[in-house]
């Protein structure tokens, strides 16, 4: 069983940065960051394949965003730099404990598969 717990998300004017931290307990497979904003669907940011810390990014994030793990595992990370406005959403951490195939480390239905577990999210708001 994987437990996630987010962390760091705040307000934070447009160009700032922000970390946000995942609690991960739990072997897993790959570990992800998800964000949804109000009225619309839940979107990929970021994955990181377990195994070998390959990292996955959506367009929106590739450049400004980056996903890391601690040595121990325990501690999942999102740093996003040059934010928007745009990027304002509730953020979730996202694992799942069985094998996939790299081509679903974004995927993700609105019932939150692949991603069998789930954290309570993080709320980012980014200011003009």
């Amino acid at each position: 069983h994987i437990q996630l717990e987010e962390s760091g998300g705040g307000s934070v004017q447009a160009g700032g940065s922000l970390k946000l931290t995942c609690a991960a307990s739990g072997s897993r497979t790959y570990v992800a960051w998800f964000r949804q904003a109000p009225g619309k669907e839940r979107e990929a940011v970021a994955s990181l394949e377990d195994r070998n810390n390959r990292a996955f990014y959506a367009d929106s994030a590739k450049g400004r965003f980056t996903i890391s793990q601690d040595s121990s595992e325990n501690w999942v990370y999102l740093h996003m730099n040059s934010l928007k406005p745009a990027d304002s959403a509730m953020y979730y951490c996202a694992a799942v404990g069985v094998h996939m195939s790299a081509s679903q480390a974004l995927a993700v239905s609105p019932h939150g598969i692949p991603y069998h577990f789930w954290g309570l999210g993080t709320l980012v708001t980014v200011s003009p």
